[in-house]
């Protein structure tokens, strides 16, 4: 894989309300722009995962997340770019998303989100998430 590469450390939200969770496309300008995703983003240096997760959802969607349930991470090499991505579960938050960063997003299940693009490295935890 990347060992020549420096990692970038990414923190991602699996939104749940009800039986669906919240799904956001990347906007034009951005890399791998049209392709969908778990929201989140870069965590920058001396931060903790919580707490990159929480400034990251709270920039980009305008939400207050509460008590964010580490699942897994997932490490990814696209060739230009090798990530290793942090992803957990939040069940609890405050507020309703807002586009801030122009990005399209829309709260689907599991079994609708195959029919979106996600990007290659969130594309195996779709799996995952239909498992009861």
């Amino acid at each position: 894989m990347a060992e020549n590469k420096r990692w970038i450390e990414v923190v991602g939200g699996i939104l749940w309300r009800g039986d669906a969770f919240l799904a956001a496309q990347r906007p034009e300008g951005h890399p791998q722009a049209g392709f969908w995703e778990f929201p989140g983003g870069k965590v920058e240096p001396g931060e903790t995962l919580e707490a990159a997760l929480s400034r990251e959802l709270a920039e980009e969607l305008s939400l207050s997340v509460r008590h964010p349930h580490f699942w897994r991470t997932v490490e990814h090499d696209y060739g230009f770019r090798a990530v290793r991505l942090h992803f957990f579960h939040i069940t609890e938050f405050s507020g309703e998303p807002a586009a801030n960063d122009g990005q399209d997003f829309r709260w689907v299940t599991p079994e609708e989100a195959h029919t979106l693009p996600f990007l290659e490295a969130d594309r195996p935890l779709l799996d995952e998430l239909q498992r009861p």
